[in-house]
């Protein structure tokens, strides 16, 4: 059995946390709700979840889980401003554990400045931000470069369920580079052969 950390705060995009929330449990996994304040009750932008935060990020760390989660919305906009979010993110990152980011989410990916060099999709909105951060940009259901798990919005929520149960089950995913993501948009110069 896994322990997977789902990072969350106030705006979270319902979907996005409940269907991978579920799909964990399904599979027999720990799920455990971080959040800047243990104890917290954090509403769904759509006003249909409203859950609480089990732990504060000061109280854990990334070597206590084997993956982490984080659900889109405005809730990672909330959440990159928080230095021991980021630290978390980041962690997960150095220690080769998958990181899975939905929608809006890509912006704490961001701020971790963990997608340098990684090919990644998202919500159209962030995509410059990804560019901007280094990272290649795709418009697929879900990408996997190594650890790093993307999908752009709650229609992708199946696959990319999949991929995070996948990944915690199975090991990481190889890394991609650019000659098996060939409709990457980049802002780097080609590279030459």
């Amino acid at each position: 059995m896994a322990r997977i950390a789902f990072i969350v705060a106030n705006d979270f995009e319902d979907s996005e946390f409940r269907v991978p929330y579920d799909a964990v449990k399904k599979a027999g996994h720990e799920a455990v709700i971080i959040g800047v304040e243990a104890g917290k009750e954090l509403k769904g932008k759509k006003g249909r979840e409203t859950i609480k935060a089990e732990k504060a990020v000061k109280q854990v760390s990334a070597k206590d889980f084997d993956a982490l989660v984080i659900p889109g919305g405005y809730s990672p906009d909330h959440l990159r401003t928080d230095i021991g979010i980021v630290g978390f993110v980041r962690d997960f990152f150095r220690a080769d554990k998958p990181i899975a980011a939905v929608c809006h989410a890509g912006s704490l990916l961001v701020e971790a400045d963990v997608v340098d060099g990684r090919t990644v999709t998202s919500w159209p909105s962030i995509k410059t931000d990804l560019l901007n951060a280094g990272a290649r940009w795709v418009d697929r259901e879900v990408v996997e470069d190594g650890g790093i798990i993307t999908s752009r919005n709650p229609g992708d929520l199946p696959a990319f369920s999949q991929a995070l149960l996948r990944q915690v089950s199975g090991g990481l995913a190889p890394r991609l580079e650019e000659p098996l993501a060939p409709e990457a948009v980049s802002d780097q110069p080609p590279t030459v052969h």
